[in-house]
């Protein structure tokens, strides 16, 4: 990491001609290389500033022929984001003048910012954990409504929150367990052994949920997973074409013509869906074939939603055998949407099916977007309270954490154990809480996640 004590700026807004531009500078010496030459209207102001102010003014650009209109949004002290005295200049958006000022900025003694290091400032001051900080990120990549929503929650503290009480508990926990191990010769109890099981086993089961949420978020992928899913010759292909409105799939009456799964993208009422089509439920046969279940097994354990469908031209046996595999996919625990297919020929499954549809005479197709939509954004449904980049870096903290508690609680529940190898594992499983929210870092670490940054956040 460079010099935190810099002065660093660098362009915060798009780049590209726009009516406005910003310019962002941090540092101890902000004001130092924005006073000779920013003429604010205020100037008595703009000298005595102690709390974060707008002033309008103008810049004195050396080699322009004119002054050019500025504002300045300045936080003089530590309540910026950076918890440094912080300058935006909110100006026009003309690519050749914003490289002027940051010319003239560089050239009185600010450096180039590094992708990331206004936020990696914010993080090093207390002003966001690390979670929050990778959230920062999120919201500058989301793609679609639900990823923003999810990299907003995150921003405002939504995961943090829960783990930073989560933890403060444990901490409360071990401070009990160590005060009890100074007075251990007086046999002073501050808590009692049954108080200690039930509060580990508390942290323990949290944890455990949380790693495995954060397992599930990392292997569901930036984007909400949809399969289709169905007996062998169910429509699923033509279905899948038709919601991509491209020929993707190769499509026959013959039954197992899917043999290898395919990905798309779905823009769902505008909610972008990775729509996957998979081989038909009974086809294997050969060595091939049993390959393409299990590609199929795999897609489904990674859902979001299954959409089940099938054919509404199925024969009475058939349809018993639809049931069952979709039953079982139910008992699994999977979310599932069955969708009747083909519904221009006949109708012969459809009163118990969450929607009827025909690609043929294009029926239903409004209506199935919509309930997919409406399945994906059920809180209930599916959890999406991390970011995918988050849940990556955090799992193994997590389980490591699990894994700490689970022995420590061990521990606790047998007869004569010390409490000083209870509290060993209660500060391991603290430590891998640490390295979650950011208490806990190496530089690597910080590397690695602010690299991702774009330069000016």
């Amino acid at each position: 990491m460079k010099g935190l004590d810099d002065t660093i700026a660098a362009l915060a807004s798009a780049p590209g001609a726009a009516a406005r531009g910003i310019i962002r500078i941090s540092g101890p010496g902000t004001f130092a290389v924005l006073k000779d030459w920013f003429v604010p209207a205020d100037a008595a102001n703009w000298q005595a500033a102690k709390t974060p102010q707008r002033h309008s003014g103008k810049l004195l650009i050396p080699q322009a022929r004119a002054p050019f209109e500025s504002d300045v949004q300045w936080w003089p002290g530590r309540r910026s984001y950076t918890g440094q005295p912080l300058a935006e200049l909110h100006m026009v958006g003309s690519p050749p003048v914003l490289s002027a000022v940051l010319a003239e900025l560089y050239r009185r003694g600010a450096r180039p910012a590094e992708p990331g290091e206004f936020t990696l400032r914010a993080f090093l001051a207390g002003k966001l954990d690390l979670l929050q900080a990778e959230a920062v990120l999120g919201v500058i990549d989301a793609t679609g409504e639900q990823e923003l929503k999810t990299a907003l929650e995150q921003l405002a503290g939504g995961i943090s929150q829960s783990m930073v009480l989560m933890r403060r508990d444990l901490l409360e926990l071990l401070a009990d367990l160590e005060a009890g191990l100074d007075f251990v010769e007086e046999h002073l109890e501050f808590v009692s052994r049954d108080e200690i099981t039930r509060r580990l086993m508390k942290g323990r089961d949290m944890v455990t949920q949380l790693a495995q949420q954060a397992r599930q978020r990392m292997h569901a992928g930036e984007r909400p997973r949809v399969v289709l899913a169905g007996l062998p010759n169910a429509g699923k292909s033509t279905l899948f074409n038709h919601l991509l409105g491209q020929e993707h799939a190769l499509v026959s009456p013959i039954p197992g013509t899917t043999r290898d799964y395919l990905t798309g993208i779905w823009h769902c009422e505008g909610l972008a869906v990775d729509l996957i089509d998979t081989a038909g439920w009974e086809f294997a046969g050969d060595e091939i074939g049993t390959a393409m279940q299990q590609f199929r097994h795999d897609q489904l354990e990674r859902a979001d939603l299954i959409v089940w469908c099938s054919a509404a031209d199925r024969s009475a046996t058939e349809r018993e055998i639809d049931a069952r595999y979709r039953a079982d996919i139910e008992q699994a625990g999977r979310p599932v949407f069955q969708v009747i297919t083909k519904s221009d020929l006949q109708i012969g499954i459809g009163a118990t099916a969450s929607s009827s549809i025909s690609v043929a005479k294009n029926l239903g197709l409004t209506k199935l977007a919509r309930a997919v939509h409406a399945c994906l954004n059920d809180p209930a449904a599916r959890d999406r309270s991390w970011l995918g980049s988050s849940a990556a870096r955090c799992e193994q903290s997590l389980v490591g954490a699990a894994e700490a508690l689970s022995h420590a609680v061990q521990l606790a529940e047998q007869p004569g154990s010390g409490e000083e190898l209870i509290a060993g594992e209660l500060r391991l499983a603290l430590e891998h809480l640490g390295e979650i929210v950011g208490v806990v870092y190496t530089d690597d670490l910080l590397d690695r996640i602010f690299s991702k940054f774009c330069i000016g956040k």
